[in-house]
């Protein structure tokens, strides 16, 4: 359970956990407190495992409006996104899958159960309501079960905390895009809460390759338009005690360009738009409760979430999904003695497809996390996790997380080994195709891989410069693919992926931070001996952020992909290799006055004609302009 509820509970956590004291530039720019690596707050330096941290504050400062346009900025990660906002958007963590990420919104699961791959889809959160969003790297079943092959996603809404504060915005600019958000939050007495309201739109995103159209055939342009509401709501009831609840709600319509598959396999885009509609709602609410002076710390968590979607085009009947999840959580927080720390926990869940089919799976799960710190500077993480599916059986995994920071150096040394899993589908066991002869298999069996990382960060120049390095390896067996043979799926696949994640970042002066990261990473498939699609090797992220004075303040962004392996827009042309393309992102922030802000930004101002995945345009050249309030 992932708990930030009240503000000055978490610091006070955060201070008995903390191992390390940073100056104040260090701790704004290497990160303070990372809450998924351990499934409690604890200080960035005394987490083993590679993880990137995106406040609010970031968010702001590039003006990000989607969860992928933070995530792109993240090492380790491939964004795919099916052209513009709203578009299908996957991410390839590591090298693994787009289904071994473990998605989560302040502690629910988030995944389609009614996705034929269990997948969440990034493309459709906004990211005004967002107070953090961490990104953990390698295997990490140990912690959080089925899915997490590849990393865990976590997002962390924002939550409401003294006077009532009322924030407004409004935003336009290229593609159509017609933006607005209001919120409020605050504290009265014991109440805590906040609210939020987003509405995203965007007309006019050309989305369709010219080339690929047949002569004289229109190009129509993808239409999207999101609203979402959320709410996070908490009540101390005694000063050990306290209640919380958060709920989101999401609808969402896509009109975009599907193939006319008249001429299979030499398909071309439709004439007529498509349409794909969304409504996703999830909650959770808890109960927290802290005995013996904060030594023994738990809570009771109960969530759920709901997807609801159609998919309608001009060639086909209209296709209806529907699927939910309701998941009771309980997680205590046992600090045995100074520096022991033990974490356990127990699961209950039930996921469903209501439709196209009918069908359901139960896991109970178990597990127990062990935090030490038996000597100054060394931390360590332990965990072993027991899932129990009433549909392929029962997994055992782990984690082993040291690291150790040498003082007279200022010297980071980290290192993790760890198992995963990703269940099958519901939809891969019991989905039946008959016009295509091809049947779900029941006996299907659990994708497992295993995982390790080893790494080190090095500070410098007191501490305002500081560079690292990892290398990871994940091992992944019984994947599941189609198996023409039997015309079913099978456990068929086996494939690796290792490379490197680095950095360097540099404060030259305090008003402006500088970063590089590169990502090399090599995926292969087992069986074929041949390089996975949509993994690039080859990964470059630079920020550069500039308070250039008290109201303005500037952020530049840069992302380069090398080329990839890749298939066309209608699959009839495998093994093709993408180019790579590179986007430069600038954005500037004023304060007219400390309520009212100002703000513009550039995307992709190179202007760069770049497609991922092929036969899908990325936008081209953006200019938008905004204004931010708050009373």
């Amino acid at each position: 359970m992932i708990k930030i509820f009240v503000s000055t509970s978490v610091l006070a956590l955060i201070a008995a956990t903390s191992a390390f004291a940073l100056d104040d530039a260090a701790s704004t720019t290497v990160g303070d407190v990372v809450v998924a690596a351990t499934r409690i707050p604890t200080p960035k330096l005394a987490v083993a495992s590679s993880v990137s941290v995106f406040t609010a504050e970031d968010i702001a400062a590039k003006q990000e409006q989607t969860l992928p346009d933070v995530l792109k900025d993240s090492p380790g990660l491939n964004i795919v996104q099916t052209g513009g906002p709203g578009g299908q958007t996957s991410v390839f963590m590591r090298g693994t899958n787009s289904d071994h990420v473990k998605v989560l919104v302040d502690g629910i699961d988030v995944s389609d159960p009614s996705n034929s791959n269990d997948s969440f889809d990034f493309g459709q959160f906004l990211t005004p309501d967002i107070e953090r969003v961490e990104v953990l790297r390698g295997p990490q079943s140990g912690l959080y079960g089925s899915d997490a092959i590849g990393g865990v996603i976590n997002v962390i809404t924002k939550s409401g905390n003294g006077p009532a504060q009322f924030t407004a915005g409004l935003e336009g600019g290229s593609f159509g895009a017609f933006n607005q958000n209001a919120g409020v939050s605050g504290s009265t007495g014991p109440f805590h809460y906040t609210a939020n309201f987003e509405h995203f739109q965007s007309t006019a995103t050309p989305v369709t390759p010219l080339d690929l159209l047949l002569p004289g055939e229109r190009r129509n342009d993808d239409y999207y338009d999101n609203i979402t509401a959320s709410t996070k709501l908490g009540y101390d009831v005694t000063s050990n005690f306290d209640l919380g609840l958060v709920g989101r709600y999401s609808n969402t319509h896509l009109r975009f360009t599907g193939e006319n598959e008249d001429n299979f396999p030499d398909d071309f885009p439709d004439f007529t738009q498509s349409q794909s509609n969304t409504l996703q709602y999830y909650t959770r609410g808890a109960a927290h409760l802290s005995l013996f002076d904060g030594r023994f710390d738990q809570t009771l968590g109960v969530a759920y979430s709901s997807d609801v979607s159609t998919d309608t085009s001009p060639d086909f009947p209209t296709s209806y999904f529907s699927g939910d999840r309701v998941k009771v959580d309980w997680q205590g927080n046992i600090k045995i003695i100074n520096g022991e720390t033990l974490v356990i926990g127990a699961e209950h869940e039930r996921e469903a497809i209501r439709l196209p089919i009918s069908a359901s799976t139960t896991i109970d799960s178990g597990y127990a996390e062990l935090l030490s710190n038996p000597f100054t500077n060394f931390n360590s993480a332990l965990s072993v996790r027991y899932d129990d599916n009433d549909r392929f059986g029962s997994k055992v995994t782990y984690r082993i997380a040291p690291t150790y920071f040498i003082e007279a150096t200022d010297t980071k040394l980290e290192a993790s080994v760890g198992t995963g899993f990703k269940g099958p589908t519901l939809s891969e066991l019991f989905q039946n195709f008959p016009s295509f002869n091809f049947l779900g298999n029941p006996d299907l069996k659990a994708e497992t891989s295993t995982g390790y990382d080893a790494g080190f960060e090095q500070f410098l120049l007191q501490k305002r410069l500081w560079f690292g390095a990892t290398y990871y390896y994940i091992n992944i067996k019984n994947l599941i693919d189609d198996n023409a043979t039997f015309m079913s799926f099978a456990n068929v696949g086996s494939a690796h992926t290792d490379g490197m994640e680095s950095f360097i970042a540099y404060m030259p002066i305090r008003t402006l931070t500088l970063r590089l990261d590169y990502t090399y990473t090599d995926a292969r498939d087992d069986v074929l001996h041949q390089e996975l699609q949509r993994r690039p090797r080859n990964k470059w992220n630079f920020d550069a952020r500039w308070q250039a004075t008290e109201q303005l303040s500037m952020d530049l962004d840069l992302v380069s992909i090398s080329s990839f392996i890749d298939v066309n827009r209608d699959a009839s042309i495998t093994r093709l290799t993408a180019p790579g393309y590179t986007t430069v992102d600038v954005a500037a922030n004023y304060d007219l006055t400390k309520n009212l802000t100002v703000y513009g930004r550039i995307t992709n101002i190179g202007d760069e004609q770049y497609q991922d995945p092929t036969g899908f345009l990325r936008p081209g050249r953006g200019f938008f302009i905004g204004i931010k309030a708050k009373l």
